[in-house]
């Protein structure tokens, strides 16, 4: 398993746009944001970044587990 990177949340939400991510615009307010996915499932994935130059690890991961990404899949979106 690969260690969570430190990254800010710009690089976060690219990431994760390009993983499939669209933004919520009624859900996002000032200093977080929110994107969701529709997943194969049909379910609705709502993902909250917090706006921040380098984002604790431990936010990171709540943030991959909301977004049912593994480490290696979100490494490769960076």
């Amino acid at each position: 398993m690969r260690k969570l990177p430190v990254v800010s949340s710009d690089d976060v939400i690219r990431a994760l746009k390009r993983g499939g991510f669209l933004y919520a615009p009624k859900r996002g307010k000032g200093s977080h944001v929110a994107l969701y996915r529709v997943d194969a499932h049909g379910r609705y994935r709502l993902v909250i970044v917090p706006k921040r130059p380098e984002l604790p690890r431990g936010t990171l991961k709540a943030i991959l587990e909301q977004a049912g990404l593994t480490t290696e899949a979100f490494a490769e979106l960076l």
